[in-house]
């Protein structure tokens, strides 16, 4: 089943073009991974499917009906977008800003109802940062503000999240830590999951779908096997990679690789 769709896209920033027509069908209920290259327009592809940034052409459906003539709260009952930069906190608890998940069901002068502490609750709980409930987001680690942020997207009680590489600036174990959440709230409360990364084998562990992008457009897409192999990689990454199928999870796994000299 697919619920979200690109056709044609094409996106422009500062008159430059940086999307090429570009047509997508994103897997409902999987984890659907992005890579590419720096400045490829991987977070540019990531917001203008969620109508952060406008599109010059084509068109993205969500159920059917495009995202710009969806109303706004009734769109951000649908996707929960949580950016690169999600780190300006503004000296809130961990609970105020979970909180801000439920502005897309908020009415009137927005006061909190017992449903709302109820699904703030949930999340908290669900990313395992109830004991930061009453603690300053500023004062927690990498690991555990992402863990909080993603709460915050949980709360929106969406069924799409986008995260634009949410394993930024952690170490290894927190990377993990954030990669397993992710996939479990996928296989147990079948959220549908997009996100960027920049780390292959991660994106070949724990995607069920790959885009690879270059220069703005769709190298290749389909399964860790179809995306992560030789041919794919030097495509994109203009590198030679060697790569092997991991024994316990059967993905492929990129083992080395060489820059390519020469080559563009």
């Amino acid at each position: 089943m697919v619920r979200l769709v690109s056709k044609d896209l094409n996106v422009l920033y500062d008159k430059q073009s940086i999307i090429h027509n570009i047509n997508i069908e994103i897997p409902d209920k999987k984890i659907t991974t992005i890579i590419g290259p720096n400045g490829c327009g991987k977070s540019t592809l990531l917001k203008s499917l969620t109508r952060i940034i406008n599109h010059e052409s084509g068109v993205v459906l969500l159920d059917g009906e495009s995202i710009h003539k969806q109303n706004t709260k009734a769109l951000a009952k649908k996707m929960a977008i949580l950016p690169q930069t999600a780190d300006h906190s503004g000296g809130l608890t961990v609970q105020e800003l979970v909180s801000y998940g439920r502005f897309p069901y908020q009415k009137g002068f927005g006061r909190l109802n017992k449903r709302d502490h109820e699904v703030i609750n949930w999340a908290l709980k669900a990313t395992k940062t109830e004991a930061f409930k009453y603690r300053p987001v500023d004062a927690l680690s990498g690991g555990q503000r992402q863990r909080v942020w993603i709460a915050m997207a949980l709360a929106q009680e969406t069924d799409i999240i986008f995260l634009d590489e949410p394993t930024t600036y952690l170490d290894m174990a927190h990377q993990l830590e954030i990669l397993e959440l992710l996939q479990e709230l996928n296989q147990s409360e079948e959220r549908t999951i997009v996100m960027v990364l920049h780390d292959l084998n991660q994106a070949a562990r724990f995607a069920d779908h790959i885009i690879a992008l270059k220069d703005g457009e769709i190298i290749k897409s389909g399964d860790s096997h179809s995306v992560i192999n030789s041919e794919v990689i030097k495509k994109v990454f203009n590198i030679d990679a060697q790569i092997i199928t991991e024994p316990i999870s059967n993905k492929p796994i990129c083992l080395t690789y060489n820059l390519i000299k020469g080559e563009n």
